[in-house]
């Protein structure tokens, strides 16, 4: 089969592999669509491979192909989304449910074979079948929709209040729309691209807030009657951002830091005193997960894509490249600002 190989630091090229037998226990996937991940891009522009050569992509969607023996959940035609983390379901963090915390796993995409090709091996757990009504392009959005929905509730989420999301990237668009699914009062979602913001809006949010600009603080205070929010979602991982979450959180808040940071981060000694002050909770979130693996976040993805609460705009994809375009794809994260959105690879082209 044809595959997008990792061979080193900006070196990953279109090429011949062993397509994957259907083992015991597994499943073969015909890949349809691929997103790009943040975590992909340092892996074939920097040097954060685990290994070389090696075959990355985990926001995969498809079609069974072959199912090994003992396989009985999913047949051959059904249309799947690749659920990316292999857990050991035997160390202490995966007997109580945390399996995004086991220190024995594995990762379709990074720690073993993903789907940057034309077929992918996987356990049998690890494919979620999807209603007809969604397409391959919406269900390579799966995976980053558990993450926003695992991110949500890991403070005492509750409706009926005020939420903001930092940042309008996949990730916080798929969080403001959790969190009016389930509730809000209000979701004000920060950017510095309007662009951004008015896409927030066309999916749900109620108010959009650019803050690159001045007097933003006060505008988001007018939303909040001056109690700033109650709950706050940092999607970015930017330095700003994370402090802004300080700044933006009402008394008793809860604080989630979804977004994974790139860079050193302090704080003043007035913006730590912000948490004792106002007694906020500050938490972080990573992954996707819970039990029974791989957890009712991949269930409530299925359902609300399919019922078309949780939206799939067009607009979330910045571009398509056929596989064998993938080099080209990760090139264009080399300039600053280039990529918009999120990139799918299409492995049928």
């Amino acid at each position: 089969m044809k595959a997008g190989v990792v061979h080193a630091r900006e070196d990953i090229r279109f090429e011949d592999i062993e397509k994957p037998a259907a083992e015991a226990g597994k499943v073969v996937v015909k890949v349809k669509y691929t997103g790009i991940c943040g975590s992909d891009v340092p892996r074939v522009n920097g040097d954060a491979c685990h290994y070389y050569p090696n075959v990355l992509g985990h926001e995969f969607s498809g079609v069974v192909d072959e199912v090994g023996e003992g396989v009985t959940s999913v047949k051959k035609g059904d249309r799947v989304a690749g659920i990316p983390l292999v857990p050991c379901m035997k160390c202490d963090d995966c007997q109580k449910g945390n399996y995004s915390l086991c220190k024995h796993y594995s990762f379709i995409g990074s720690r073993e074979f993903g789907s940057f090709a034309e077929y992918v091996s996987v356990p049998e757990i690890n494919v979620k079948k999807f209603d007809d009504s969604i397409s391959f392009e919406n269900a390579a959005f799966f995976e980053p929709a558990t993450i926003a929905l695992h991110g949500l509730r890991r403070v005492d989420y509750k409706g009926g209040k005020n939420v903001a999301i930092l940042g309008g990237g996949t990730i916080g668009l798929l969080t403001m729309q959790w969190a009016k699914i389930f509730g809000a009062k209000s979701v004000t979602v920060f950017d510095i691209v309007d662009e951004k913001l008015d896409f927030a809006k066309r999916l749900g949010a109620d108010y959009g807030i650019n803050s690159g600009q001045e007097g933003f603080m006060e505008k988001a205070m007018e939303i909040t009657d001056g109690k700033g929010f109650d709950y706050v979602y940092e999607s970015a991982g930017n330095t700003i951002t994370m402090k802004m979450a300080f700044k933006l959180a009402a008394n008793k808040a809860g604080i989630c830091f979804i977004g994974t940071p790139t860079r050193e981060l302090s704080f003043s000694v007035d913006e730590w005193e912000a948490m004792n002050r106002k007694e906020f909770t500050l938490t972080g979130s990573w992954m996707s997960y819970s039990a029974p693996f791989p957890g009712d976040e991949w269930e409530l993805t299925a359902h609300y894509f399919k019922t078309g609460e949780l939206k799939f705009d067009d607009s979330f994809v910045f571009k398509k490249f056929p596989l064998k375009d993938i080099a080209s794809a990760f090139e264009m994260y080399k300039t600053p600002g280039a990529v918009k959105g999120k990139i799918l690879i299409d492995s049928e082209q």
